[in-house]
This record gives C-alpha cells, structure tokens and sequence, in this order.
C-alpha cells in the first residue's frame, strides 16, 4: 500500500528507508521535491504534497532535527497515515534516543537496520486498527430531535405565530398556579380596573379586542391627544440644495487648459494633432539601471527592542513573586524555565499564533494562507527548547519573521535586461505577456515597464492585443505618444516606442503573433502585449488567454495585480493558473511566471497581498507600482516589506 518511508536529519543523511514490493522508482526524487518546495519555502501545512502520482506526508521532529516522509498513491485513500507517522516517530525516538544524544552518526546508521521489523509491527497494527475500525452508525428517527415534537407544537395558529400562543397558555397557567397557591397577592385596584376591561371587551371577537387594544396604545403614545386636536402639521415646501461656498475659491472663470502652449516639439509617429505638455515630475534618465527598492520608514526595530525589554521585566517581575511565595526554590524553579530547560508544545503557542493569525488577516493576508503559515511556524519551533531568557511570542515571532522573508524572496531571480541582452545576441525580441483582471492597472504599468526599458536603451513594441474593451488601443496609443515626447528620436531616427494594433473585434492570439513577427523583422528589442481583463470564472475569455500564450510562447508571462486584495488574490491566481494548465496544448503548461503589484502606494502598510500571491504561485513579485507617473516602478525589498507586514 506505501511506496516508501523514509527517515532522515535536516542535515540531508538518510537514517533509515523503507520500499513498498514492486516500487521500482526511488523516494530520493519526491523527497528533494518536498524538501525544495515545501521545508526550505517555509510551507509546512497539513496538507500532502503532490509530486506526480504520489500524495507525500511528512513530520518535522525538531529536538533531534529529524523529518519523517511517508509516499503513497494519489489514487489510494489511506486514513491511517497520520497515525502510522506519529507512532514510528515515538517509537524511533525512544528505541534511538542515546544516539540521537550523542549525534554519532555511523553507531546510528549500523544499528537502524534493526528497525524494519519494528516499523513491519506498527505498520501491520495501523492498518489492522483502521480496518476494525467501526462505522459510525446513523441516528434512527426516534433518537433525532425532530422525533420529540409534536404535532400540535407545528401547527401554525391564526396569526401565523406558534410561541406566541404556547407562551401566552404557558403564563395563564403559570398564574393558575400561582393564585391557587395563594403566592401572589393583586391589589383591588388592579382587580377592578380588570374587571371593567372584561366587562367592555365582553362580545368582542380575539382580533377585534387585539386590534382594540393595538389602538389604545397608539393613543397612549401619542399623549393622550383626542381626533380633534391631532391635526396634520402643514407639509413644508422641500428646501432646495445651496451652492457650497468653498474657501478662498476663487471667482475666476478663465480657462485653466495649458496643453496646448507647453511643449510644441511633441513627437508623433501616427500623425495626428495632438500634442502632450512636458512630464514635469518625470527626469529623463533617473532609471537606468536595477530598479529601486520599495522602502519603509518603519520602527520595527525600535518596536521589537521596546517589546523584549517589556517581556524582560514582566519575566523578572514573575521571578521576585515566585522568589516571594515559595523561597529560593521558587526563584530556581523560574529561572530554570528561563535558561534553556522548556520545550515548546503547541498549546504553549496556540494563543500567540492566533494572535499572529488575526494580524496577518488584518493586514490583507488571505485567511487560509494565515492559518498555513501558522501550522507551519508551529511545526517548525515544536519540539524545539527555548533558548536563555526568551520568550514564546518573541520565538513564534521571529520563526514567523523569516517565513514570510522565505517564502518573499524568489526561488530564482527574474533579471529582464539580462535576458533582454541574450535575446538580443540571438536576433529575436523578448516578448512579455501581461494577464489579470478587470481594472487592475495593466495598460499603465505596462507603459512604466516601457519606460524602463527605453531608459536602458532599448527599442519597445507595444502589441494592443485588448480588443474587447472600448477605448483599450487609444489609451495605448497616448502612452506610446508620451513615451516618445519623453524620449524623442534623433533625426531620421526610428521612434524608441511603437503601437502594433489591429482595432477591436480582431482574434488576439493573431494579433500577438503577426507582432512578434513584426518585432523580429523590424529589429525591436523588447514586445509588451497586453491582453484583455477578464474575471478568473469567465471561461471563454481564459480559454483565449490560455490559446494566446500557448501558441505565442512568450518569454515571460506577468500576472497583474492589485495590492488592495486579500482572499480575492488567492481566488484569481489559482484560478488564473489552473485555466493556463486546463488549456494548454503541451504536456508542460506555461503558467504564471511573476507578478507585477500596482496600487502600492495605497495600502500604507497593509501589505498582505504579497505574501498570499506570492505563497500561491511560488513565484517572484517582479515589479511593484507605487505612483500614477511613469517613474513610480520599484521592485520589492523583502525585508521592507515583512517589517511593514509584522509592525502593529
């Protein structure tokens, strides 16, 4: 039923192995698989990982730094895994555990052999137990709850209101009850006011008495006041909405257009009329080069100090009472908790990481991202002994800390003016696709990428492949226009950006291709092709957007999104990527090569969304667009970011 097990240290020496009958395939290649994508990312969650046909579960034992992996068949529901890996993790710990001590490795591989006829007896127990293991039995109709009602308590009266009626009978016989054992005493005054409501309601139907005394109390609110003198007040004419005065306003009527008198050497190569003023917050030339970094002023540090020294004190504080109440063994007692003796258990960090889990989700961190991380923080300090005078909260933080740090920093490097120049030496363009969703700032960030790459010297074609939403290739062809105002040629000179369009209504996957054969002929350096937003659940437009990439090939494939989201982000990329695996026409998918965040700089510092894309796609976070001009674009600085994310 299992393919293998494995048990071996986070050093990378395999202890002790074992291989299901007939498994030809060796576990090394599924275990580096985890052990690369899993462990070393920081994304140690209760679910299995997948690795082609195999589902493999694992267990972190982190006082003697081991891992247990258990590999079975995707197709095979085996329900006593987690059973099976607890007991052999005791069971090893206990047979091994002064070797373990000692960390003498060659003692401990010699006698590891002894250990499969041990995991043969627990694995045969294991499987017996959840073979005898008895079905939970249905409830028969009597023992259900809905078995105890009777009819008459489902039976709807007049008015439509059962409790009503079954709490009015109850009170009257709760008074029955009362005035026959002569508890509760009723004034004549009230007897006789009683009596007289009696006399007047005698030949009244139910509704007519309740409908009676419905108006009494209306009259009662009203204050008392008789038909005659509960006149109408007169209807006032509505009062109409007065112009707002605003300060220092200002009563000048003069047309505020300067467009037009700025700049008269705007450069256009489609030959129209129209003409942009200077970009005066733009410096022509301030990016070339590494993109800059997106900074925070934060005070974690100076928080993080402040924080230790309060944990400091209340821990001292703790010491003297218990130096007070039990003598010099309660003082040693504490200390001895100080100094390196407790091991950390998940009730000890339960409070901390939900603690943790709430201010992630508060910083825009997807929900079940959140509780991820934390499972994986806890799996990766239980077991674990505190180290002298430290806290659970500052051990949960930090471990916390260098996850998101992790799992933020790329497992590989996206350079794009390095492949930019390697493309170059083999005489073809570089061609990246942009793909998001309705409204995110494709079109705009894909004009700063522009200018990017027009700062670094390099020509650009912009491939209007939008051909659905009206006004796409216009806004598009303002860009290319005051892209090349910015950067205008030299005389007889080829424009540095240039508009490959069709109009609307055209195939886009044909309108990318006849591009990037345009590019290539023309000599252009770099093709941007930008695609239509579409919602992840639109099926017909991801079948397209899956058709484009696939027969294009781009080199780079860029998911745009906003920086406001939370749970949403998780929703569009794997749906994004599942649409790109589902329609693809290779055995090996094109999927999301990078993202490009945008709105940044509205988002102060609730920054989660990163962490939620970045954790779904195992993918870099390429650009980042922090400002409405063309010189807001920065890359993402890890550490900046966990900072703003950790900060209270």
């Amino acid at each position: 039923m299992l393919d293998f097990f494995a048990i071996f240290s986070k050093g990378g020496i395999v202890l002790w192995c074992f291989q299901g009958a007939g498994v030809t395939e060796s576990f090394t290649g599924p275990v580096n698989a985890l052990i690369r994508s899993v462990i070393l990312q920081e994304r140690a969650g209760n679910s299995p990982y997948s690795h082609n046909a195999l589902n493999l579960k694992y267990k972190l034992d982190n006082e003697f730094e081991l891992v247990f992996v258990v590999g079975f068949q995707k197709i095979l529901t085996l329900t006593y895994v987690d059973k099976l890996i607890d007991d052999v993790q005791l069971h090893f710990r206990d047979r091994y555990k002064n070797e373990l001590e000692q960390r003498d490795a060659l003692k401990f591989l010699i006698r590891c052999f002894e250990f499969d006829d041990d995991f043969q007896r627990l694995l045969r127990v294991v499987e017996a137990e959840s073979i005898a293991k008895p079905q939970k039995a249905m409830r028969t109709y009597s023992e259900s709850q809905k078995s105890q009602k009777t009819v008459k308590s489902m039976i709807e009266t007049k008015s439509g209101d059962k409790s009503k009626e079954s709490t009015g009978k109850k009170n009257k016989h709760n008074k029955k009850e009362a005035g026959a054992g002569g508890g509760e005493q009723v004034e004549p005054s009230q007897a006789s006011s009683k009596k007289a409501v009696d006399n007047r309601n005698q030949g009244l139907s139910q509704e007519e008495i309740i409908q009676k005394n419905l108006a009494e109390f209306i009259r009662r609110q009203a204050g008392g006041r008789t038909e005659k003198s509960n006149k109408s007040p007169k209807p006032q004419k509505p009062k109409g909405k007065e112009k707002r005065i605003w300060d220092m306003g200002g009563t000048s009527t003069k047309d505020l257009d300067y467009s037009g008198t700025n700049n008269k050497s705007t450069f256009n190569n489609q030959g129209q009329d129209e003409e942009f003023p200077a970009e005066t917050q733009i410096q022509v030339g301030s990016m070339k080069g590494e993109l800059r970094d997106v900074d925070y002023e934060s005070s974690e540090d100076i928080d993080e100090e402040e924080e230790e020294r309060k944990d400091m004190l209340v821990t001292l504080d703790v010491s003297r009472k218990g130096a007070r109440k039990g003598g010099i063994g309660g003082m040693f007692g504490v200390l001895k908790g100080l100094v390196g003796s407790k091991t950390l258990t998940r009730q000890d960090m339960e409070p901390v990481l939900e603690k943790m889990k709430d201010h992630l989700i508060a910083k825009n961190v997807a929900a079940d991202i959140a509780s991820q991380l934390c499972d994986s923080v806890a799996r990766k300090l239980e077991g674990k002994v505190m180290g002298t005078f430290t806290t659970v909260a500052s051990m949960v933080k930090q471990a916390l800390q260098d996850a998101l740090v992790q799992i933020l920093q790329p497992k590989r490097r996206v350079d794009i003016l390095r492949d930019v120049l390697e493309a170059q030496a083999q005489h073809k363009p570089f061609v990246i696709t942009f793909c998001g969703v309705n409204g995110v700032g494709k079109s705009t960030n894909l004009a700063k990428i522009s200018y990017w790459l027009i700062e670094n010297g390099f020509s650009v074609l912009i491939a209007a492949c939008d051909t659905f939403r009206a006004g796409a290739v216009e806004q598009l062809r303002t860009h290319q226009r005051r892209l090349n105002s910015l950067h205008p040629p030299q005389q007889h000179g080829r424009p540095v950006v240039q508009l490959f369009e069709r109009g609307y209504g055209k195939d886009a996957a044909g309108i990318a291709m006849e591009a990037i054969a345009y590019a290539r002929n023309q000599g252009f350096d770099v093709v941007l092709v930008d695609t239509a937003g579409r919602m992840q659940d639109n099926a017909p437009l991801m079948t397209a957007l899956a058709k484009l990439i696939a027969v294009n090939t781009p080199d780079l494939v860029l998911f745009v999104g906003e920086a406001l989201v939370g749970n949403e982000a998780v929703d569009q990329l794997v749906k994004f990527n599942q649409a790109l695996a589902d329609h693809s026409m290779s055995d090996h998918p094109r999927l999301i090569d990078g993202i490009v965040l945008t709105k940044f700089d509205t988002i102060d510092d609730k920054v989660g969304a990163a962490i939620s894309m970045t954790y779904i796609t195992s993918q870099p976070i390429v650009f980042v667009g922090t400002g409405q001009t063309y010189n807001d674009l920065r890359s993402l600085n890890a550490r900046a970011v966990v900072n703003a994310l950790m900060k209270a």
